[in-house]
């Protein structure tokens, strides 16, 4: 069965007064229908421009797919007209942003917004976009859909401003869901809220998701496989069971360890030592070589491939010299 989305060997650069910049580099993967896919790693590791690649957001004048498809449902995303693609990034492909705050129009009320997607993609007439409005508040479960339909975006909490944005996202039912980052600085208990919500939706619709995150504990409870990027490329790919339970890379070791242990809340937290590497910086070799505890002469000069790992799945891969023979955790 051929997958909903597929991207294959994508990359992108951005290009400055200090030069052209690889900010994805050679990233693959693909997404059923139904399936949630997260996409892991530090910020400036590529998860959002790759996302943006998918959408077709990237800023023409400053920045270049250099190789690569993005393949939703049989068509190129990256070959078709901008116009086209357009369309089918609001209809088909919804994205839920970071900061719904910033995301939202300040001087339009939350139905206004919602509503328009109708307007502009199914020529409903005002009267129809705005039931849909309160029907799709009522959906991501804001109370009181008929009166909140009026109130702008600074009546409302982050909490609820992020269930704007998914109503605004899954306004024209779309197939694919990409949210990205979509509960920073939300506190944990409107966090376990948001995911419940996307999830109920997604069983409702078998909408697959791609969910991009830097917090390996929501990928864990929300995910079915995983990428984990760094520096624009992929360092480790598959279930979240095998990349929990047997990491085959030292960054994904290192992100584990870094994060709170709710079985064991004495466990000495352990960071990854040393900063990600600049995106001008031509490294040879390994670009987490200068942070690995593991690395080897080879990690300095020869640039890993990914690779099939230890425990022989078919799905969990590693670009890591050592990947056949270690785990590490």
């Amino acid at each position: 069965m051929t997958a909903l989305l597929q991207v294959s060997d994508l990359s992108v650069s951005f290009h400055t007064s200090r030069g052209s910049a690889r900010a994805v580099n050679g990233v693959s993967f693909d997404i059923d229908a139904g399936e949630t896919l997260a996409i892991l790693g530090e910020s400036g590791s590529g998860k959002s421009v790759t996302a943006q690649a998918i959408m077709g957001l990237l800023p023409r004048h400053s920045s270049s797919v250099d190789t690569g498809t993005v393949v939703f449902k049989g068509e190129d995303v990256l070959q078709m007209p901008r116009k086209q693609a357009r369309q089918l990034a609001g209809r088909d492909i919804g994205m839920v942003f970071q900061d719904p705050l910033s995301s939202l129009n300040p001087v339009y009320t939350v139905g206004a917004q919602i509503s328009e997607a109708a307007r502009r993609r199914f020529g409903a007439g005002k009267a129809q976009a705005h039931q849909l409005a309160v029907d799709m508040l009522h959906r991501v479960g804001i109370p009181h859909p008929k009166q909140r339909v009026k109130d702008y975006p600074h009546q409302f909490s982050g909490g609820m401003r992020q269930r704007v944005m998914i109503a605004i996202a899954l306004a024209n039912n779309p197939e694919l869901l990409i949210a990205d980052e979509p509960t920073t600085a939300l506190d944990v208990t409107v966090q376990a809220q948001i995911f419940d919500l996307l999830a109920e939706l997604q069983a409702e619709t078998n909408m697959a998701m791609i969910l991009i995150t830097h917090d390996l504990g929501v990928a864990a409870g929300v995910a079915d496989r995983a990428v984990v990027m760094y520096n624009g490329k992929t360092v480790e790919t598959g279930t979240i069971r095998e990349l929990y339970d047997d990491s085959a890379h030292p960054y994904t070791a290192g992100l584990l360890m870094s994060i709170p242990n709710e079985h064991d809340p004495s466990q000495t937290l352990v960071p990854i030592p040393g900063t990600p590497p600049d995106i001008w910086d031509a490294r040879t070799g390994c670009a987490f070589a200068p942070r690995c505890r593991f690395a080897q002469d080879i990690c300095t000069t020869d640039q890993p491939a990914l690779v099939p790992t230890a425990d022989g799945s078919r799905t969990h891969h590693a670009a890591c010299h050592f990947a056949k023979e270690l785990q590490y955790t």
